[in-house]
């Protein structure tokens, strides 16, 4: 074999082995990413449980599972959520993220006493692209709060205006954040997502799924934050 030849079947194969690496790269990083997709922060006896709210979704295809340990009891983090929402308390980002969002634009870092009555059957905007809105299906006080939403795709991701059958362009989904008490301190939050679309398998649900990993995972840290300064602001009992 010519000198050229032998040059050019070594770098042959030394593209080969590279490429073989970046795909044994990409192959072993992708499960870990498809999972995050769907599941963060959760045991298998969680992913198991029953919520409130599964079965507002009937045959969901895409469901994200989220949990986490918030260092404060039911009844400090219980009025955080109620109030959660797109032109209520906003999202709670933690501290160093709000530095690059306007102030306007950053979530509450008190509690509103006038964002705290929520009923059945009440609608806030969420965001999104279009207009869509969450519509309140079951609220347990200090226990679940469990929206609904139809966002149809010809109507700018607004309600129906019919939804039995629903039409073949409406996203179909349920967000159910269930609190329970670990101890006299902790409080265990579960978020379950279920989704329903004409695309369950498209490449952007898994998109969608490690987007909303990254924006849950913020929320718990702003969570945290936000119920520690309440907390720690609050006067200690004096022992008789």
């Amino acid at each position: 074999m010519l000198r050229w030849q032998t040059r050019l079947a070594m770098g042959i194969k030394r593209r080969l082995f590279r490429a073989a690496l970046a795909l044994g790269a990409v192959g072993g990083v992708a499960p870990v990413l498809t999972r995050l997709a769907a599941r963060s922060g959760v045991t298998d006896a969680e992913i198991a449980r029953h919520l409130p709210g599964d079965d507002l979704v009937a045959g969901a295809g895409h469901i994200i599972d989220r949990a986490a340990t918030i260092p404060a009891p039911v009844t400090a983090v219980w009025p955080w959520l109620v109030q959660l929402g797109k032109q209520r308390a906003g999202w709670y980002f933690p501290r160093w993220v709000e530095l690059a969002v306007p102030p306007a634009r950053r979530g509450l870092r008190t509690i509103d006493p006038g964002l705290l009555s929520l009923s059945p059957g009440q609608r806030v905007p969420d965001w999104g692209p279009g207009d869509p809105q969450f519509e309140v299906s079951t609220i347990q006080p200090e226990q679940a709060l469990v929206y609904l939403s139809l966002r149809q795709k010809s109507r700018n991701w607004t309600w129906p205006d019919r939804t039995d059958p629903l039409p073949d362009d409406v996203l179909a989904l349920s967000w159910a954040l269930v609190l329970s008490p670990v101890d006299h301190m902790h409080s265990r939050l579960h978020l379950r997502l279920r989704v329903q679309a004409a695309r369950e398998r498209s490449p952007l649900m898994i998109l969608g799924g490690l987007f909303d990993w990254v924006t849950v995972a913020l929320l718990f840290a702003g969570l945290r934050e936000r119920v520690g300064i309440a907390l720690a602001a609050e006067p200690e009992s004096i022992p008789g």
